[in-house]
């Protein structure tokens, strides 16, 4: 019986170490997998839209905590994707915020931007903005700022212009056509977005695709967006489009009209992207300070926050 006992032992424990033997291949092998499915980091960036410092009371904290954040995790630059502020000297604090973040800052004009009057060169040059519209390299991608606030002549309808008129698309098709990097693209509406988007948000997705068409490989990746206040993310021949979140608030849908629903603690995306094509989306949650009929606005639910993605784009052999 002992002998017997002893066997048995034996062959339990001989089975416990094959399991975890195979349980530590295992787990080497996920965690392997992490790594490659995580790839090497190119670059970071933090990003930020729709503060509206001219119609809520908060913004300096709000800019605040997000330069503060930003100085900790260090990407390789911010951006601000329109409906910061107008370009009065009350707004100096604002951008005094702005410019504590160690490392490079880009703007997109949005559509509040130019209220009470002010040019989009004024704009401009309260921000210390690279232009109205430009582009830049970075570790081997391609950036576009795009300048959706402009009318055509022809447009005399009230309300803000939407508009990306011939000369600044004329400039887009050939900034495209200079380069042969993968292309990340930043406008202030949406162009995925038809109910209150770009005008010429059709156009411009064509203009996408026949860039890539033209390359031959998926050239213009990413499009992001603001203005909206929303939370979503879109995929059109298969070029990805993606809503950011207001740093402050959304539109709350109520009986007798629309009011703020601001968020308890501002909200923000850190982008991450990856040489073996992920794109990996972190962002802020909050909850709203009171409970309203927020409801759906533009046809896409209100929420508090900026969900975590990865998006998977095709790496050029």
């Amino acid at each position: 019986m002992k002998r017997r006992s002893f066997l048995i032992k034996s062959i339990i424990g001989s089975i416990g170490m094959a399991v975890a033997d195979t349980l530590s291949v295992n787990a080497s092998s996920v965690e392997s997998g992490r790594m490659e499915k995580k790839g090497k980091a190119l670059f970071r960036i933090g990003i930020c839209t729709d503060l509206h410092q001219d119609l809520i009371t908060d913004g300096p904290a709000r800019v605040q905590s997000f330069i503060t954040e930003m100085n900790k995790l260090r990407p390789d630059f911010i951006i601000q994707m329109g409906d910061f502020c107008v370009p009065k000297p009350a707004n100096q604090p604002i951008m005094d915020i702005w410019n504590q973040f160690k490392g490079p800052k880009y703007h997109v004009i949005g559509n509040h931007d130019t209220d009470g009057g002010f040019t989009h060169d004024q704009v401009v040059e309260f921000w210390n903005a690279k232009g109205k519209y430009y582009s830049f390299d970075y570790n081997n991608y391609h950036f576009v700022i795009l300048n959706g606030n402009e009318r055509a002549p022809e447009n005399k309808l009230k309300g803000y212009p939407n508009s990306i008129l011939k000369e600044q698309r004329n400039w887009l098709k050939q900034d495209l056509d200079s380069t042969n990097l993968p292309v990340m693209v930043f406008c202030h509406q949406g162009i995925d977005n038809d109910l209150d988007g770009l005008k010429e948000g059709n156009q411009m997705r064509i203009l996408f695709e026949r860039a890539n068409k033209k390359a031959g490989f998926q050239k213009v990746q990413l499009v992001l967006s603001g203005h909206h206040h929303e939370d979503y993310h879109n995929v059109y021949n298969n070029i990805n489009y993606l809503q950011i979140n207001s740093i402050s608030y959304q539109f709350a849908h109520l009986k007798d009209g629309y009011d703020f629903a601001s968020t308890i603690d501002p909200i923000w995306a850190f982008i991450t992207v990856y040489d073996n094509g992920i794109i990996d989306v972190k962002g802020k949650r909050s909850s709203y300070k009171n409970e309203k009929e927020t409801g759906e606005y533009d046809g896409y639910p209100t929420v508090p926050f900026i969900s975590d993605r990865e998006i998977k784009v095709e790496v050029r052999e």
